[in-house]
């Protein structure tokens, strides 16, 4: 047709898809340059912010573990707090934050100038500051500048056992007693465990194999009652308000089990303001402090000359009318006698006796039941830094050093050391180991556990010596009388060393008792200090121990028995099958003897049986009460044999 241009058949479609192709491939050259880059220039970086985003960057750790008493009540715990911390290298303005952190928490700038400037990655600001400082901190939004978690300790009942459980420093390090000793245990994990965060933020802590941790210490639990342990403070703070000292200890233990109930070391110490006192306050006396025991070495000597047939409770001794020198050096008693049985020598704590008696006994062999008893070396207690006292080879001793240690002195003893030894008779001559932590896993040392020392007879021996010290009313003892209560103690009074040399004008007073004489279930000891208006054991210790008794046995739910009870033992033993037992014992209860029948009437019954033991006669005991009502036969009758007196008891009257 004429006029129509001729149709263009050009595919115009081949160009779009090479621009398009071209386009595509510029696109993707471009993210490749790009993902290269990231990875190769930018990755490091990149890694790291994505790592702050799913890990916490927060320097955190676990709580420290509580430290308890036996009931589970708490005696140290960690309470939550905010500490200040920066990294330097991220301050981009160390004078501005300075200035800043100067005005919120009351330091000069230019010390927190001098930390921030610093080329660490690290430093602290201030540890454990306020809930309302922390808050402004965490407004203000300085760069690099962080809060962190930390956990203060804190002792609820302040003094209560402070030597012994120790404290812990600004880093949460146990420094001293028990917080020190279970340092490993009671710490909280850090370091070595990373802080993740789950979707809603909240952070969980994982081992290298992603395995859920508790950073948390671990419990620590004392065998301490924190009840018997406030109420011995009481009565010690009190006998020294009464009698005056520098310093006092007492110890309070299960004999059974060897565990320690209360661990009172005086002037008190409170963990919470460690930083305001002085490292003597902090001192754990009964642990550390050698002093020396006087008389309440005694029975442990008498016990050993009795095991190695070297004396018995009838042998006379000679005690030289109170004063008795060896190589010119004189041994003085304080109540002068003459005669007296190696039995009342110990009843009446005579020291020219006992020294004989240790001569007697010799160096080598005293110094060997010493060493038994844990004299001269620390205790396998779980506590830092025990003393091991002042115990010198016997080797090393002359005949005065041997008649010294004989009544107490010229050896150092810590009061832990002096309760373990009494443990010993406690458990009837069995050597067990004191306690103060329950630890399951504790194995203990193989020549404390189950060791006898002194065989049972020999104990019970002394043990009615030692029933007699407070049961007379003659006896060095007698302040720690507890009617109807059997009471096997000993009272010591030794004079202290003086710096210049020799002995000043400063005592030790202390006592140790086992309750019930029968059959111990407590052992209570005391010592004080230098006391000031007087320095008796028997005076000043005896009572603060017979209070600390009381105590005890009223809240463990044993009130002291009335007199005349017919079972006063634990066990089902009662006090007349010992009587019998303490009679069978005696070397000098020889049956046969003639003679007139006393008047026992209106006496105390143990008095009274205590006469016809020495004539070899166990009477037969009716009714209940403490002192004889009537007797058969009557008074100045022949006497008959060991079955033939009989004795009524009542309440009455005591005539002497």
């Amino acid at each position: 047709m004429a006029g129509v241009k001729p149709r263009n058949n050009r595919d115009s479609s081949r160009p779009k898809l090479i621009a398009v192709t071209v386009l595509m491939g510029l696109a993707w050259a471009t993210l490749w340059v790009r993902a290269g880059y990231l990875q190769l220039v930018e990755g490091e970086r990149l890694a790291s912010m994505a790592s702050r985003q799913h890990l916490a960057a927060e320097f955190e750790g676990g709580k420290r573990g509580r430290i308890l008493d036996r009931n589970g009540r708490a005696l140290a715990i960690s309470v939550e707090s905010q500490s200040v911390y920066a990294r330097p290298l991220q301050v981009e303005d160390a004078a501005r934050a300075a200035a800043k952190l100067s005005s919120i928490l009351d330091l000069p700038a230019r010390k927190i100038r001098h930390l921030l400037s610093s080329r660490t990655n690290f430093v602290w600001i201030e540890r454990q500051v306020g809930d309302k400082v922390a808050a402004r901190i965490k407004d203000a939004g300085l760069e690099g500048v962080y809060l962190t978690t930390e956990y203060s300790r804190f002792y609820p009942n302040k003094h209560l056992a402070g030597q012994l459980i120790g404290f812990v420093g600004l880093d949460g390090v146990g420094l001293e007693g028990v917080e020190r000793r279970f340092e490993d245990r009671l710490k909280g994990r850090k370091a070595q465990f990373v802080a993740q965060r789950d979707a809603s933020g909240r952070k969980l802590y994982l081992d290298a194999q992603g395995r859920e941790m508790n950073l948390d210490g671990k419990d620590v639990t004392l065998t301490i009652d924190a009840r018997i342990q406030a109420s011995c403070e009481d009565a010690l703070e009190r006998t020294l308000r009464e009698h005056g000292g520098r310093a006092a200890t007492a110890l309070v233990v299960d004999v059974p089990s060897g565990e320690i109930l209360a661990w009172v070391d005086y002037p008190f110490f409170n963990p919470n303001t460690y930083r305001r006192s002085s490292p003597s306050r902090w001192r754990d006396r009964a642990a550390l402090d050698a002093f020396e025991p006087g008389s309440t070495m005694k029975p442990f000597l008498y016990a050993a000359a009795v095991q190695e047939g070297v004396t018995d409770d009838s042998k006379l001794i000679d005690c030289e009318g109170g004063v008795y020198k060896i190589n010119g050096q004189p041994i003085r008693d304080t109540h002068p006698r003459r005669w007296l049985s190696a039995r009342n020598a110990l009843r009446y704590s005579s020291n020219i006796g006992m020294a004989k008696i240790g001569m007697e006994l010799g160096a080598p062999i005293f110094h060997r039941y010493l060493t038994d008893l844990g004299f001269g070396r620390r205790p396998a207690l779980s506590l830092p830094g025990l003393g091991q006292g002042l115990l010198r080879p016997a080797a090393k001793w002359n005949q005065i050093d041997l008649a010294a240690a004989s009544f107490g002195q010229g050896v150092g003893v810590t009061a832990v050391q002096m309760a373990q030894a009494y443990l010993c008779l406690g458990n009837f001559g069995v050597r067990k180991p004191l306690r103060v932590v329950h630890d399951p896993a504790r194995v203990p040392e193989e020549d404390e556990n189950g060791r006898r020392i002194y065989s049972e007879d020999v104990v019970r021996q002394v043990l009615g010596v030692m029933f007699e010290v407070v049961e007379r009313e003659d006896g060095t003892g007698h302040e720690a009388y507890i009617p109807g209560l059997h009471i096997a103690g000993k009272t010591g009074t030794a004079q202290k060393a003086s710096a210049s040399g020799g002995y000043g004008d400063d005592h030790i007073a202390s006592f140790a008792a086992l309750i019930p004489a029968e059959k111990p279930e407590l052992l209570v000891l005391a010592e004080v200090d230098s006391p000031v208006d007087k320095f008796y054991g028997g005076v000043v210790a005896a009572p603060a121990v017979k209070e600390m008794t009381l105590r005890t046995l009223a809240y463990l739910g044993r009130p002291a028995p009335s007199p005349g009870d017919a079972a006063l033992a634990a066990g089902g033993e009662t006090a007349e099958s010992w009587r019998r037992k303490a009679v069978a014992a005696a070397p000098n209860a020889q049956s046969g003897k003639d003679g007139a029948t006393p008047n026992l009437t209106g006496m105390q019954v143990r008095r009274a049986v205590e006469i016809l033991a020495k004539n070899g006669i166990i009477p037969l005991i009716k009714g209940s009460g403490p002192l004889v009502a009537r007797q058969t036969p009557e008074p100045g009758a022949s006497l008959p044999d060991a079955k033939g007196v009989t004795l009524w008891l009542a309440q009455g009257q005591d005539r002497g």
